[in-house]
């Protein structure tokens, strides 16, 4: 069965740092672009950075360019973003996916003092 588990989420503080992680099963990643994304109450899914899977190449929107980090573990068949500096706009679900994938659970992340 392909499936994309998250996980990692959690209350942070305003400034602090969170790792997310994603795992599959089912498939290798290591030949697959995969993304991370979020949705906040209220507001529309958005596509925050993905990693292709040929060149390593990796792609950030804008906010939050220079304080997350994506990266993959082919090894582990799992792919982590590494978010620092969050701040409260970064609370939402967060999830990973690869194009056409079916959308999981994904993890909550509350950025709040």
């Amino acid at each position: 069965q392909v499936q994309l588990v998250e996980s990692g989420g959690g209350l942070v503080q305003p400034g602090g740092s969170l790792r997310l992680s994603c795992a599959a099963s089912g498939f290798t990643l290591d030949s697959y672009a995969i993304g991370w994304y979020r949705q906040a109450p209220g507001k529309e899914r958005e596509g925050l950075s993905c990693t292709s899977g040929t060149d390593d190449k990796t792609y950030y929107t804008n906010s939050v360019k220079g304080r997350f980090t994506i990266s993959r573990d082919n090894a582990k068949n799992t792919v982590y973003l590494q978010m620092n500096s969050l701040k409260p706009e970064d609370t939402a679900v967060y999830y990973c996916n690869v194009a056409g994938g079916a959308w999981g659970q994904g993890t909550q992340v509350t950025v709040s003092s």
